[in-house]
């Protein structure tokens, strides 16, 4: 999960896993990460979410984390714009840093976190459905890391688009693997 710090990526995702809220902050430092197992159909899915921090300062040590990524989940602050202006931003650095081979296609999940924050919210809805829809359609719910509202089902999508990514990555075939050719170096003549 990325973006911006104090949007609530870590409450959001403690709430999804632990069933936890708390008000105190701590800001992540680099990167955690938490799992939860959930049941599609006759599977077991292990979901390993890894939260980085938003902090400018971390940026080279969090992009390590996108590797191997199967979905990305972009939070914002439904009560800070400028939170929402830098989805954006997020979304570029991680394809540059993962450059997956479906480019822009690759399946992204948009949170807009504080939604229980009626009376401040700076963000419309209608800036976010454009944005969603000129990302091929990225899915996007509104959400509520206190009172966990659409968190369980949020997270569901993750798990779906991150399945089927997963599923389709099995089914591409392997690129053709080269044997590496080793050459030995002559053997030194010893002398006395």
């Amino acid at each position: 999960m990325i973006n911006k710090y104090s949007v609530g990526k870590t409450s959001l995702l403690n709430q999804y896993v632990k069933n936890q809220f708390s008000l105190q902050y701590k800001a992540t430092v680099g990167a955690d990460f938490l799992t939860k197992q959930i049941q599609k159909g006759e599977n077991i899915i292990n979901l390993q979410l890894w939260d980085t921090a938003g902090s400018e300062k971390y940026h080279s040590i969090t992009s390590g984390f996108y590797r191997n990524s199967e979905t990305c989940v972009l939070v914002f602050d439904l009560t800070n714009s400028s939170s929402f202006e830098n989805v954006e931003v997020w979304r570029k650095e991680f394809l540059e840093n993962l450059n997956p081979p479906e480019g822009d296609k690759y399946p992204f999940v948009l949170l807009g976190n504080k939604n229980d924050l009626k009376d401040i919210k700076q963000v419309k809805d209608e800036d976010i459905q454009q944005y969603c829809s000129s990302h091929n359609n990225m899915p996007y719910f509104s959400v509520s890391a206190q009172t966990s509202e659409n968190v369980d089902e949020a997270f569901i999508k993750v798990a779906d688009l991150a399945f089927e990514r997963n599923t389709q990555n099995d089914e591409m075939p392997l690129p053709e693997i080269k044997p590496i050719q080793v050459i030995k170096e002559p053997e030194k003549k010893k002398c006395c």
